[in-house]
């Protein structure tokens, strides 16, 4: 897994094998945003529009946008409100403007209910459209804060160009020509300004903006509400769970390849052998509240196992064994016994090493054996020529192996090898009628036998039987 790209297939193995755990996650996310909801009072928003008359540019109603948020505004809007306790400061963060189509500014205020929201917007749309005329209205220049007066000047202006005009030489001397000319020119331009006043002004159109009606009273709370709290909460510890399972199987170190198998336990691999059935389910023996509530969750199986492949034939898992048996008689010198170890829990492992007792029909003698990978522990040396390995990949960590080989070494055992046991589909056969040359099912095999505990008494009856088996 670790060397693997992460595909979408891994996050449905997450999602169907662990489904129980997240769905206890995404309850106690739900949990945690509804009670941040209480952090986080109601809020409603309001929102007021002011219409501004004329040609404006983008930048100009950018501006227009920043003066309607200001604090100048918005500490005339807490002044005129006269709420108890409320600032212009503390109305700052809920007052915005914004400049949308149409020479519109959108003003909205969120406030605890929908009447004061409702307040909030009007008030600040009013003592913006007052502040807006105040700034067009202040100027030090009398020709610009008054256009009347600046008409009257043309008018005055024009009339002393006629008399000028008048007043010249009245002869036909090209000097004269020209000046009347220019003057008459001049005298054009000016009423064509006086004309182009009279049609556009925009000071006066600036300065007439107009509130569109009172802000609508909002009828449901502003982002985040509590719905949207509790379903942030539920999907964040969800995505939160999906993503610390691909970190864990990225991270992961257990081995899965022959060699790494062979490495942590100081030996070699045999062969693999196929173990028809469902996908391999390793569980701990463990007991108790922990151990109930993690069955209970799903997590005391591994979620990263991949389903089992289709296999072959029983005669082509057959040849599998017997060439694992033939390897074993290879490295052995005559027909000896063999203890075989089995991982507790490991039920894949468990029905390889029945299979291999049948297959091998006493030659050589093998004697299935558990062993716990918390605390390994293997029987004394007999007259067992070696140990043999039994596992199925990808569930042990190399430090586990490397614990069973260490418990083999203090029990004066030689690890002879390793033999890995994969689980597959078998095909579908027809009721009542076993392909030829199948031998029986390897579900049937005998159950390991376990090692005690240190300091653990042992019945005397089941000594009897363990010493009368090993004779």
């Amino acid at each position: 897994m670790s060397d693997e790209t992460i595909r979408l297939v891994t996050i449905g193995w997450i999602l169907r094998r662990r489904w129980r755990l997240l769905a206890v996650l995404a309850v106690l996310g739900a949990l945690v945003g509804y009670g941040t909801s209480f952090l986080f009072p109601p809020r409603f928003t309001a929102s007021a529009s002011v219409l501004l008359p004329g040609a404006w540019q983008e930048r100009e109603l950018l501006t227009q946008a920043e003066i309607a948020s200001s604090s100048v505004v918005v500490d005339r809007a807490a002044a005129a409100l006269g709420w108890s306790g409320v600032t212009g400061t503390a109305l700052q963060d809920r007052v915005s403007a914004t400049a949308a189509d149409g020479n519109i500014i959108k003003i909205s205020g969120t406030a605890e209910t929908p009447e004061r929201a409702q307040q909030l917007s009007d008030q600040v749309a009013q003592q913006f459209v007052t502040f807006a005329a105040r700034i067009a209205g202040d100027s030090t220049d009398p020709a610009a804060s008054q256009p009347e007066a600046l008409r009257q000047m043309v008018v005055q202006a024009s009339r002393r160009i006629t008399d000028l005009a008048d007043a010249a030489d009245p002869g036909q001397t090209v000097e004269s020509v020209q000046t009347r000319t220019e003057l008459a020119k001049l005298r054009t331009a000016l009423q064509d300004a006086v004309k182009k006043l009279d049609q556009v002004d925009p000071a006066a159109n600036r300065a007439n903006m107009v509130v569109m009606g009172p802000a609508a009273r909002p009828t449901g709370e502003a982002p985040p509400t509590r719905m949207q709290l509790v379903v942030a909460g539920a999907l964040l510890f969800l995505v939160l769970a999906v993503i610390g399972h691909l970190t864990a199987a990225r991270m992961s170190r257990r081995p899965r390849t022959e060699p790494e198998i062979a490495a942590a336990l100081g030996s070699v691999v045999l062969g693999t052998v196929d173990v028809p059935g469902e996908r391999p389910v390793h569980r701990p023996q463990g007991r108790g509240p922990l151990a109930r509530l993690r069955r209970l969750l799903g997590v005391d199986t591994r979620w990263d196992v991949p389903a089992p492949q289709a296999s072959g034939d029983e005669a082509g898992r057959q040849v599998r064994y017997r060439r694992v048996c033939a390897r074993l008689r290879d490295r052995l010198p005559a027909a000896q016994r063999l203890l075989v170890l089995v991982p507790d829990g490991d039920e894949t492992a468990r029905l390889a090493a029945g299979q291999l007792v049948t297959e091998a029909g006493g030659d050589p003698l093998l004697r299935v054996v558990g062993v716990s990978v918390s605390r390994p522990l293997v029987p004394d040396r007999d007259d067992e020529s070696g140990v043999l390995v039994v596992l199925s990949a990808g569930n042990w960590t190399a430090g586990e192996l490397t614990g069973i080989a260490e418990a083999c070494a203090d029990a004066r055992h030689k690890v002879v090898g390793a033999v890995v046991a994969g689980a597959v589909r078998a095909p579908a056969r027809t009721a009542g009628r076993p392909p030829e040359g199948a031998e029986p099912a390897a579900a049937a095999a005998p159950e390991p036998e376990t090692v005690p505990e240190p300091g653990t008494d042992i019945p005397a009856a089941v000594g009897d039987e363990a010493r009368r088996g090993s004779g």
